[in-house]
């Protein structure tokens, strides 16, 4: 056997986005990449902000002796308090340096956090739908996911999290703004959750920490401001990258954020460090940790994303595809017309127009659009999704 069992089983069931993503490099192939209009991926067609091009001339211009070495594992001292400076801006808690460790974007923050506090059998929470990867980064470290569904409105049930909960439990998985659904989370949820974690603490004599996944956390509209979640959770570790809000997916920048009301907070720190060289990162990029230092502020521009959010969703809506109107992220999550999410993907696809089941998400009967591409590719999308719900409405799927 070539490989792993445990790999080629999770092959078997990897993420749809990737799956989906694969597919359109084959219909772009086969069609030509003006005629396939791709929703599959959330990977931002829109540029960084001009600052972030200045900040890297002037960076990529400097020749100064030992800029490209290594550093302490957690990241350099200047932008890990530049990083915390800002969160403590943000969420009215004292983060020092000390606090931050610079890591290879969200999901190496995530992968750090979670061999951090859970040994091999325990169990993490995860909220439904979700960004599949989850799954693999719990699997990763023999760590069981426990899959919490939300309610109707994707909202989280304090309810289903409580009956969740098991001695094993060491963390719970929180996204908001959420992929896929859009959905930001109130005050009051983090302020109930965290009475119940504190309860639990009590009774099972030891915490579960909340992981705070917020690459998304910059990018809401209508004026909302998703509560950080710090700010209301004892024991937090906040996760988070500059893919989305900058725009640079690509150059795998994010950090992991331990609060300091946290319990154990020191071994934490110490266990995130080592974990963060251990697991092969060792440190984050050099170039791209004293890129963000001074864009901590910045994001790209809301309003164009705002914008395309109310053309589809307006569009969507009148068509009458069933679908909640987003408060973050950039992504869309209707009801497919078809019980069969994946059928319906399907139907859009045999139009060219590429979207993601809910399946993948933990949540069937729904599919994924990502909305992060050009004005262009929407309008040119609209008359395709509403044939693909006519088709299914007059019965011809």
């Amino acid at each position: 056997m070539p490989i792993s069992q445990k790999v080629k089983e999770s092959i078997t069931r990897a993420s749809w986005i990737r799956k989906m993503f694969e597919e359109g490099i084959l219909l772009k192939k086969t069609f030509g990449e003006e005629e396939v209009l791709d929703f599959s991926l959330g990977n931002p067609t829109m540029e960084p902000p001009e600052e972030f091009f200045a900040e890297l001339e002037r960076l990529a211009g400097q020749k100064k002796n030992g800029r490209h070495r290594y550093m302490p594992n957690a990241g350099f001292s200047e932008v890990r308090e530049a990083v915390a400076k800002q969160i403590s801006l943000e969420s009215g808690v004292a983060f020092t340096p000390q606090c931050v460790i610079m890591s290879c974007g969200a999901a190496g923050g995530l992968n750090v956090a979670i061999k951090t506090i859970a040994d091999p059998g325990d169990e993490i929470l995860i909220l439904a739908p979700f960004f599949a990867e989850y799954l693999f980064y719990a699997e990763n470290h023999g760590i069981r996911p426990v899959i919490v569904e939300t309610d109707e409105n994707f909202d989280p049930d304090l309810d289903a999290i409580e009956r969740s909960i098991t001695p094993k439990t060491r963390g719970i998985i929180l996204n908001s703004p959420n992929n896929p659904t859009g959905k930001v989370y109130g005050e009051s949820f983090y302020q109930s959750l965290n009475e119940l974690l504190i309860q639990k603490e009590k009774e099972t004599g030891q915490p579960i920490y909340v992981l705070a996944d917020d690459p998304y956390h910059k990018l809401a509209y209508d004026g909302l401001k998703p509560p950080p979640a710090p700010k209301f959770i004892k024991n937090c570790l906040r996760i988070t990258s500059h893919s989305k809000d900058l725009s640079i997916p690509g150059e795998r920048i994010g950090y992991l954020a331990i609060s300091p009301n946290c319990e154990d907070f020191q071994e934490i720190v110490d266990g995130a460090t080592f974990c963060n060289r251990t697991l092969g990162f060792v440190n984050a990029p050099a170039l791209a940790q004293r890129l963000v230092a001074g864009l901590q502020s910045l994001s790209v521009d809301i309003a164009d994303y705002q914008f395309k959010r109310d053309l589809l969703y307006n569009a969507l809506k009148e068509t009458g595809y069933e679908v909640q109107k987003p408060c973050g992220a950039f992504y869309l999550f209707p009801k497919a017309p078809l019980s069969d999410d994946l059928h319906f993907v399907k139907i859009l696809q045999e139009k060219k127009v590429l979207t993601v089941p809910g399946t993948g998400f933990g949540r069937p009967g729904y599919f994924r659009i990502a909305y992060c591409v050009s004005e262009k590719v929407i309008q040119r999308s609209l008359d395709r999704f509403k044939d693909a719900f006519d088709e299914v409405a007059g019965g011809n799927s």
